[in-house]
């Protein structure tokens, strides 16, 4: 558990170290590369902030990130996107986009809440489809402020109770639970 404790000691300080700045980038970077943990970014930036910086730097970060990859790909063209993507994975996206142009507001606000939803997917093919702006920027400022206080809230509550087997498995029920809901909206909205 030492070993547990270093760890996390060790990135808080080097975010501390990096200022805001630091706290805000890895979070903004994890927009592009979604193989990044969202999650452990925004629990490392609570813990090294404060419940309510952490979680406005790491909601600021993950909306301008997102916002910024709707905005590259509605600026790309068909032909430019089959470029970018191998041909399956083009026409896995087109086939998707007709299907996500027609998505009710609250239906997306839920999807983007939800933690497991693979966000770069969703702001790909919003860019793609052209979802109007203004309901891309809504819908992300609403959704994403709750799934960053959600990991917010389960980060801090790990980062500070890791070794207490109550809060590990009240907060795995919750993720099961969370991934459940994700799996099945995102099925139902055909995003995977």
């Amino acid at each position: 558990m030492n070993t547990i404790q270093m760890l996390i000691d060790t990135f808080t300080n080097l975010i501390l170290n990096g200022g805001l700045f630091a706290g805000f980038f890895i979070v903004f970077l994890e927009c592009f590369i979604p193989a990044l943990p969202l999650s452990v970014f925004v629990a490392l930036n609570v813990n090294a902030f404060g419940f309510f910086v952490g979680v406005l730097i790491s909601w600021l970060a993950t909306c301008l990130g997102g916002f910024l990859c709707y905005t590259i790909f509605y600026q790309l063209e068909d032909k430019v996107l089959e470029k970018i993507f191998h041909k399956k994975m083009a026409i896995k996206i087109r086939s998707k986009v007709e299907k996500f142009q027609k998505i009710p507001f609250p239906m997306f606000v839920l999807l983007i809440t939800l933690p497991f939803t693979p966000s770069s997917f969703v702001n790909i093919l919003s860019g793609v489809s052209k979802m109007p702006r203004k309901k891309y920027i809504l819908s992300i400022l609403i959704g994403k402020l709750f799934m960053i206080l959600f990991f917010g809230y389960v980060g801090l509550k790990l980062l500070n109770n890791y070794t207490d087997i109550r809060t590990i498995i009240f907060i795995s029920m919750g993720l099961i639970v969370a991934y459940v809901i994700s799996k099945i909206v995102s099925k139902k909205m055909d995003i995977e």
